[in-house]
């Protein structure tokens, strides 16, 4: 259980990482070169793959790999939901809610009991 809590707090990190490097340049940088965008994004991917290649390589010796994705992307709804809303100031849409649910779904296929 230690190493799933471990692996989802390093992957939320690591998220947060990405959600800027992949979002932040719409707002802060939408005036500049898209070069500029994509160069300042890598040097924050770089930060995203130090806390992501760790997580992964924790979750898989206790998940497979299909568990740690499904996971993956459990934590990416719910980190860009908060900074999509708050940060690019978009608005709050009950779609949201409705592929979290589908997220639920998709949870408990990939962990259900075989």
């Amino acid at each position: 259980m230690r190493e799933i809590l471990h692996t989802i707090l390093l992957l939320t990190m690591s998220n947060v990482f990405m959600t800027f490097a992949w979002y932040a340049h719409l707002k802060e940088l939408n005036h500049k070169p898209w070069i500029i965008a994509a160069l300042l994004s890598w040097a924050i991917a770089f930060f995203e793959y130090m806390l992501q290649v760790p997580a992964n390589r924790i979750g898989y010796t206790i998940l497979s790999v299909a568990q740690l994705k499904i996971i993956q992307e459990v934590i990416t709804l719910t980190v860009f939901i908060p900074f999509a809303w708050f940060y690019l100031k978009e608005p709050l849409k009950l779609d949201y809610l409705w592929a979290g649910c589908c997220m639920v779904g998709a949870v408990y296929f990939m962990f259900r009991a075989r």
